[in-house]
């Protein structure tokens, strides 16, 4: 009664397998026309039924229209799993007529395909596929030629209701792995010999709590690429009764990545000669399987909690015998011996691990915000619980229960497809299909079907009693299985040792393995979600003012077109009278009567008139709709007289007004023009804010915005002053009207998500960053900054995936600038050799002899094979392929040298380069005749290749390059934090650039004594570094070590290479120097700032230096400079007052002294010198 009830499950939906119809089917018989055929559908271990038997010609498609059905249930949650990566398996049947006292029909096995459900799992309720019918061994459409039609099949499939409702849609998830090949074998694996089993394994979530192992046991051991071309399409994982090419996943391929592009290990550029040798030349062990698993909404989550927590995941490979062959254990045991002696594994070994290593892959990625996809090589550890611990913070491998799942694939796989029609001959047939199967694969090599353990006989699989045996047996096998650590054990002294396992780290063993889901675990917004995020927060303004209707703008607007319509009216009578107007002097009243005439009639007879009035229209109609509110007819014939009179007198009343503001206007004199842009008020400023004049500086900021509100430009940087003098408040007003005048202002949004940071608004921060990667996702900046973001609020998979890219954009770089600077130098080498041909021809008289290209050499990339080039998708690239040139003479092997003479050694050794190299740069013609001999082309392999090109180093790191911005912004705290990260950069550590970032940042804070220290550091590294020296030198001149002060800023004003900041030094140079009575040398140095970069400043020093020095003439025209480019410097006045003092001019040093007075005057001493001048000289204060 009370009890809840439990949650309804959906119950089970009917999946409908359709064969349609089959074409061009070639029966055994040759002479027949027609073919008998049927098919069996069969998924997984289950058959679903046999079609009827339908006659199938050359013309004629066998039209089967058969329906076998399935049911997948939701009570048990792997069935969408099992649906997804499992293949309905469709078998073609031929069968034969009967023969005379025949009782049955005979069969023969004609093709298999195999049918994808994924599109049913995806959402579809119909699919339809036509698929190739794969011949089978023995099949008689082997023998088809190639240009002959495919065998085809057509099948639907469908479903009344969608498989996935929304629901589930939304929470769950489809994750395909892939497991492709392991390269770089240990040395004792041997493609020849006893053969052995290889599997690879790794934990997938079921639910929150459950997980389950993923197997794939189908690997096999294979030659090098220059013996067996690779098969790049992908297998099913469970074929179930699939042979051939039916085990092959149809249209799925191995993907190809370049090297760049990679997740996972051995991605550097000392790794390439490794993985070039082991994808090339050395075995290797191909699984080359894909796996789907659907995941629900729990184990996603799961899933994503988990890498969160732990981001690596153990993928375990691991050798396992072939299941021994027999039909029963009697027969087994009684040959034992002999299978012994024979290389084939006995019951005591079946299902024993060895080489048990495991590959440990970062997913980190796929928690990267719309990242679905990770591949890459993965370097094989040794396997001990101790280090799966360590690094997955798991307790136990999946080796034993690997294992028995690997064993009972393995057992499965030679199972045949055709109908059972008894049980009496069951194990006669499959043994002589499996002996018939092995035989024309060791013919052709054609396919790597899962039932590739057809060397053996097949027996049943006794997978539990194996397993107790071997807990039996478990220490006599330390050697070939897993040395597992007991963590609660305190006898035990040091790590176990996993000598096998070992062996894959001593070959630099790794796997190449995909993860692939269908969306991603963390979404990423799109760039218009985030634009719309940035507008709610920021609106943006509008680029022109709103147009408001109303009686005061009709109005207005009518003031407008009355003044537009008299200066045309003006323009006219200048036209058709304006010589008379410049001869006469005296105008009588009949003559100007005359004019106006004329002018009224010139406007009538030309249309002029008529248009006036029209441009008048349209602004007389806002003013009655407006201002009179009248938008109807009138009635009354004398309601609309009184209006229109009502009406003119208001008209003429406004023109009257409008005609006195224009003509009043016109007599006004014109305004100047400023003598400052906004670019000398933005030095100003920056001058003000070094010499801590704040006030002066907000005044210069202020005024560039009054000149022009709507460049985003100058609210930037009075925002950025705002944040140098901490104004936290003020700088995001500045920014966010940045923000708000563009929208894509990409300083003004990484500022404001600074400004956020800082007020702890993370959130908002977070959308203004990602906004800005995506105004400009190739901007280095940009991702540095996100990723220094995410270090503040302790995301450290974010910040992972910003640096990443952040240095992806700062390699591209150094590529595309070193690419660049490579064409320009060979245009100019080229231009100097024709230029060198034609002078040599005009020497020879034009006769000159063809000449060989040698000044700019043919720089050949060489173009690897398309299809022969092995599982790195990066060696399909040229970049790539010149880079494996290097350092081949460190490939000599055993086996190179059985093949090479010691001549052929030493010619070798002289091109630095092996004979497989050279015919790895071949084109795949001859590529592949060196591969069908199996051995290198000797007369080829002496060819010169030409030698690779360094890759280009970027000049400064990720880190760098945003300390250096933050620094002009003046954001502390992300500088200290990119300082951090610079520190620990491989490309950065404590070098002269880090030193003196680190000193600037001090000196943004006023801590002195710790900048002096980083420059001391920096002058250890770079001790001609004039950046230093300017810097040491404001750091002397703040705490009034003049003296020290002075040399420092002489040294670096004597280096050939400036300072980046030269004017604060010549400035303050000067200062010293006029303190110290030094005026010739101040009044040059400020020469030389006002020749750089003008100022008020700059000249007052000028003038100051000149007056004291006597030349007064030069020290009034310095002063006057200032003057102009600052009205309101006291000091300025004051000067100019005593040069006024001095030259005898009363009133205009009267004038100089009131208004340095007025502008408030503050050094007592000049107050004192001017007042003691103008006693000296009787004049220049009113006051007297």
């Amino acid at each position: 009664m009370g009890d809840s009830e439990p949650p309804s499950i959906r119950p089970p939906e009917t999946i409908t397998i359709t064969v349609l119809r089959a074409r061009n089917l070639k029966g055994s018989s040759a002479k027949a026309d027609a073919v008998n055929a049927m098919v069996k559908v069969e998924f997984g271990e289950r058959s679903l039924g046999e079609s009827p038997k339908v006659d199938c010609t050359a013309e004629t498609p066998a039209e089967f229209n058969y329906n076998a059905t399935m049911s997948c249930t939701y009570d048990d949650p792997t069935a969408l799993d099992e649906i997804a990566h499992k293949p309905v398996v469709l078998t073609v049947i031929e069968v034969l007529p009967k023969e005379k006292k025949q009782k049955e029909e005979k069969t023969v096995l004609l093709g298999q395909c195999t049918v994808d459900m994924l599109p049913l799992v995806k959402g579809e309720t119909k699919h339809r596929h036509t698929l190739i019918v794969n011949p089978l061994p023995g099949s008689p459409m082997e023998t088809l030629p190639p240009d002959a039609p495919r065998p085809e099949v057509d099948v639907l499939l469908s479903v009344n209701e969608p498989l996935v409702d929304n629901s589930q849609m939304n929470a769950g998830n489809l994750m395909t792995i892939t497991v492709e090949s392991l390269f770089s074998p240990p040395e004792s694996w041997s493609v020849t010999g006893t053969q052995y089993a290889y599997a690879a394994a790794l934990p997938v979530p079921v639910n929150a709590e459950k997980e389950t192992p993923i197997v794939f046991a189908n690997g096999m051991l294979k030659p090098g690429i220059d013996k067996e071309v690779p098969n790049k399409q992908k297998k099913w994982a469970v074929p179930a009764t699939a042979q051939g090419n039916a085990i092959y996943i149809p249209d799925q391929f191995i993907a190809q990545d370049a090297i760049e592009d990679e997740d996972g290990d051995f991605r550097g550029k000392d790794d390439r000669e490794h993985r070039t040798i082991a994808e090339q030349e050395k075995n290797r062990c191909t699984w080359n399987t894909e796996r789907r698993s659907y995941l629900e909404g729990s184990a996603v989550k799961s899933f994503q909690d988990k890498i969160a927590k732990c981001r690596y995941w153990p993928l375990e490979v691991m050798r396992l015998p072939q299941p021994a062959s027999g039909k029963g254990k009697k027969k087994q045991d009684d040959h034992a011996d002999t299978k012994k002696g024979s290389g084939a594994v006995n019951k005591d070994d079946e299902g024993a691990v060895s080489f048990h290593g495991v590959a440990f892959v970062n997913l980190a990625p796929l928690l990267y915000p719309g990242v679905k996809r990770i591949r890459g090589a993965y370097k094989i550890h040794s396997y001990t619980d101790q280090a799966l611990a360590e690094k997955t913070k798991r307790k136990m491998g999946l080796g034993e229960e690997a294992a028995r799942i690997a064993n009972n694939i393995l057992n499965r796989s030679s199972a045949s497809p055709g109908p059972k029609k008894g049980a009496g001959g069951k194990d006669d047939k499959k043994e002589k299909d499996v002996k018939k199967g092995h035989s024309r694969q060791d013919d052709s090599r054609r396919s790597n079907s899962i039932a590739q353990t057809h060397d053996t006989e097949d027996h049943d699989t006794h997978a539990k009693d194996h397993h107790d045996h071997k807990k039996g047996d478990k220490s006599s096998m330390i050697t070939s299985q897993t040395i597992k650590s007991d963590a609660g054990s305190e006898h035990e002294a040091q790590a176990p040792v996993n000598l096998e396992g070992q062996q894959y780290v001593d070959s630099k063993s790794y796997i190449m393995f995909e993860i692939r889901l269908e969306k991603p675990l963390i979404p990423k917004r799109p760039p218009e979600e985030l634009a719309r995020r940035v507008a709610e927060y920021i609106p943006p303004r509008p680029l022109f003012p709103k147009r408001t209707d109303g009686a005061q703008r009709a109005v207005e607007d009518f003031h407008t077109q009355v003044s537009s319509v008299a200066g045309l009216v003006l323009d006219e009578f200048r036209d058709m009278f304006g010589d008379e107007l410049r001869t006469d002097e005296n105008i009588t009243q009949e003559a100007m009567e005359s004019r106006r005439q004329k002018l009224i009639y010139e406007l009538n007879a030309s249309g002029k008139y008529f248009a006036f009035k029209e441009q008048l229209k349209h602004s007389v109609v806002k003013i009655v709709r407006e201002k009179y509110l009248k938008t109807t007819n009138f009635e009354d014939r004398q309601e609309l007289q009184t209006f229109l009179s009502e009406l003119y007198v208001y008209l003429i009343d406004q023109m009257h007004e409008s005609l006195t503001k224009t003509l009043a206007l016109e007599d006004q004199a014109p305004v100047p023009a400023p003598l400052t842009d906004s670019a000398q008020l933005k030095h100003f400023a920056r001058e003000a804010e070094v010499n801590g004049n704040f006030e002066l500086a907000t005044k210069y900021y202020q005024e560039r915005i009054a000149r022009d509100r709507n460049d985003p430009s100058h609210w930037f940087d009075y925002g950025t002053f705002c944040l140098y003098i901490n104004d936290i408040t003020k700088a995001e007003e500045c920014f966010k009207e940045t923000v708000a005048i563009d929208q894509k202002h990409l300083h003004g949004l990484l500022l404001y998500g600074v400004v956020c940071t800082l007020q702890e608004k993370h959130e908002a921060a977070e959308t203004f960053f990602e906004a800005a990667t995506c105004v400009q996702p190739k901007s280095i900046l940009a991702w540095t900054m996100l990723g220094l973001f995410y270090d503040a609020v302790q995301n450290e998979i974010g910040a992972e995936m910003a640096y990443i890219e952040a240095n992806k954009l700062n390699q591209q770089a150094a590529v595309n600038m070193a690419r660049a600077l490579r064409e320009e130098e060979l245009a100019k080498q080229r231009v100097e050799h024709s230029e060198s041909e034609a002078s040599h021809k005009d020497d020879q008289g034009g006769l000159a002899p063809p000449t060989s290209n040698t000044l700019v050499p043919d720089i050949k990339q060489p173009t690897p094979p398309s299809s022969e080039r092995g599982q790195g998708s990066a060696r399909s690239s040229e970049k790539m392929s010149s880079a494996r040139r290097p350092s081949a003479s460190k490939r000599s092997s055993a086996a190179e040298k059985s093949h090479l003479t010691a001549t052929d050694s030493r010619e070798t050794t002289k091109t630095g380069r092996n004979k497989s190299d050279s015919n790895l740069s071949r084109p795949s013609s001859e590529y592949r005749r060196g591969s069908a001999r199996g051995t290198p082309q000797l007369e080829e392999a002496s060819e010169e290749t030409p030698p690779r090109e360094p890759t280009p180093v970027p000049t400064s790191s990720i880190y760098m390059q945003a300390i250096d911005w933050l620094l002009e912004v003046k954001a502390v705290p992300f500088t200290e934090r990119a300082l951090g990260h610079e520190l620990l950069s491989p490309m950065g550590g404590l070098t002269a650039h880090y030193h003196i970032a680190l000193a600037r940042v001090k000196l943004q804070k006023s801590e002195l004594k710790e900048a002096e220290e980083s420059l001391n550091e920096a002058l250890q590294f770079d001790y001609q570094n004039p950046d230093v020296w300017a810097l040491m030198g404001h750091v002397m001149y703040l705490i009034n070590d003049t003296t020290e002060a002075k040399g420092c800023y002489e040294r670096t004003i004597d280096f050939v290479a400036d300072a980046s900041e030269m004017h604060s030094v010549y400035l303050r140079l000067g200062s010293i120097y006029l303190r110290d009575e030094k005026f010739q040398e101040a009044k040059n140095t400020f020469l030389m700032a006002c020749k750089r970069s003008p100022s008020c400043v700059s000249w007052l020093g000028v003038g100051m230096a000149c007056y004291r020095l006597g030349e007064l003439s030069e020290a009034e025209d310095a002063l006057s400079e200032a003057n102009i480019l600052n009205n309101s410097d006291p000091e300025v006045w004051g000067y100019l007052s005593l040069v006024c003092l001095k030259t005898g001019r009363q009133l205009e040093a009267e004038q100089a002294y009131k208004y340095a007075i007025k502008v408030n005057l503050e050094d007592t001493d000049l107050l004192d010198e001017i007042i003691k001048t103008q006693k000296e000289v009787g004049f220049g204060n009113p006051q007297f």
